[in-house]
């Protein structure tokens, strides 16, 4: 295994939806998402992408919330990148941006507006330039999430313009009621397509709901990296309840050693997405 694919795994912990879910194991206080993270960490994971929420459980991009919990996660998972949301459902405008200051590792960055089951998940082009400026400004690494194909063009024609650095790292979400199936020859083009316009570029496959292992498989299968955790898939399967963040992990660790490839460490991780080495806690 020591010659295998190392594949980062990226654990998304709790998500933005207003409700808990039916799952009382998505953490939703700063301590419960650290103590999340910290499983998931020693499980494999070695990228966190969070949300936060405030008292009344409800998705907020405050940034104090934010900084508490990078503080403990710098804390009890040393060098684990730390990937901050600017998603629609935490904030309206440019508040979104509102960590951006703290200086993550990364924030997610989406390029276009799509339909989601009930609602737009709207993106207009001057925030997405702004946030986009935000994360430039504060040495910030984007994740290009990746909706549809546009999206996909539209990071291609930024990076292009300055306003975002290559290499890109980009998401493929799949899965999503009204956006992009996931679907087997659609997913292969866009890995074909992504290769094409950002030979440099690497990505991450990330499936919703039961897709969530469709999406592991067929990333690692395809010498991607893969998002797994309870933000996306509540539920293991159409029975069982997911126990926790950890055991999508090590669920993802064990189909790594099916298909070759073995948990990208913290410093492999860094380096693929090209990283500065972690700061001290």
């Amino acid at each position: 295994m020591a010659e295998a694919r190392p594949c980062i795994i990226t654990v998304a912990i709790t998500g933005s939806l207003p409700q808990k879910s039916d799952n009382p194991a998505v953490p939703i206080s700063i301590a419960e998402q650290i103590e999340s993270t910290q499983e998931a960490f020693e499980a494999g994971a070695t990228l966190v992408h969070a949300h936060v929420r405030d008292d009344a459980g409800r998705p907020t991009s405050d940034p104090d919330r934010f900084a508490r919990l990078m503080e403990g996660i710098r804390k009890h998972c040393p060098g684990m990148i730390i990937q901050l949301s600017t998603g629609g459902r935490s904030g309206t405008g440019r508040e979104r941006g509102g960590m951006i200051p703290l200086r993550p590792d990364m924030c997610s960055l989406t390029t276009g507006s799509c339909n989601f089951p009930t609602r737009v998940y709207e993106n207009d082009p001057e925030l997405i330039d702004w946030l986009a400026a935000e994360m430039l400004r504060y040495g910030v690494k984007p994740e290009i999430e990746v909706f549809d194909l546009a999206m996909l063009f539209n990071a291609v024609a930024m990076a292009e313009a300055g306003k975002i650095v290559s290499p890109l790292h980009v998401q493929f979400v799949m899965g999503v009621k009204n956006a992009l199936p996931a679907d087997r020859e659609t997913f292969e083009f866009l890995v074909r397509t992504l290769a094409r316009l950002a030979p440099d570029a690497t990505w991450t496959g990330a499936g919703i709901g039961r897709n969530q292992i469709v999406l592991n498989r067929w990333s690692l299968e395809l010498g991607g990296h893969c998002r797994t955790g309870l933000e996306d898939n509540v539920r293991l399967d159409r029975e069982t309840l997911a126990p926790s963040n950890a055991a999508l992990v090590r669920r993802v660790v064990e189909l790594c050693a099916e298909y070759g490839r073995r948990p990208a460490t913290v410093a492999e991780a860094r380096a693929i997405l090209r990283l500065p080495p972690a700061a001290p806690a």
